[in-house]
C-alpha cells in the first residue's frame, strides 16, 4: 500500500483561491492524483491555517468568507481520499530537533512541525508551492 501524500497549506490556498498564480495548475494536479488513486494526508494545523490564510483581507482581492473556508476545510477533511494525521509526542520532539539541527529561525517552527508529523506517519511526499520549506530535511519528495 502507498502512503498518503502530505499537504501543505500553502498548496491548499493555491487550490481554494482563484486570484492565487498556481490555481489552475493545483486543481489540474489534484485530478490527476485522485485519478490515479493517490490518497492525501491531511493535518489539524493545515486545516486551520488554511482557514486563517484564505479569509484574509490583506492577502486577497477576493478571500473566502469564513463559512466559504468552514465548508472548504471540512470537505476536504472528511473526503474519502484524504487521511487524517494527528501530531504525536515522537512528532513534536522531532520538529523541535529538527529546529536546532538545521538551525532554524521562527518563521519555520510551523513547517517544521508539519514536516515532522508527516516523517513520524511515513509520509514522504509532499505537496506543496514551496519546496524550499521541506528540502532542508533531506526526506521528502515534493510534489
Amino acid at each position: 500500500m502507498t502512503l498518503p501524500i502530505g499537504l501543505d497549506t500553502n498548496w491548499l490556498v493555491q487550490w481554494a483561491i482563484v486570484e492565487s498564480p498556481a490555481h489552475s495548475v493545483v486543481r489540474t494536479q489534484l485530478q490527476s492524483l485522485i485519478a490515479q488513486g493517490e490518497k492525501l494526508a491531511l493535518t489539524p494545523q493545515v486545516a486551520s491555517e488554511f482557514v486563517h490564510i484564505v479569509t484574509d483581507t490583506s492577502r486577497f482581492a477576493r478571500p473566502l468568507s469564513m463559512e466559504e473556508a468552514w465548508t472548504d476545510i471540512e470537505h476536504w477533511w472528511n473526503a474519502p481520499e484524504v487521511v487524517q494525521c494527528f501530531p504525536t509526542a515522537i512528532s513534536v520532539q522531532l520538529g523541535w530537533d529538527w529546529m536546532r539541527q538545521h538551525r532554524l529561525g521562527r518563521k519555520r517552527v510551523l513547517d517544521t512541525q508539519l514536516a515532522a508529523t508527516f516523517y513520524s506517519h511515513g509520509i514522504d511526499r509532499i505537496l506543496t508551492t514551496n519546496a524550499r520549506d521541506f528540502t532542508v530535511f533531506g526526506c521528502f519528495t515534493i510534489l
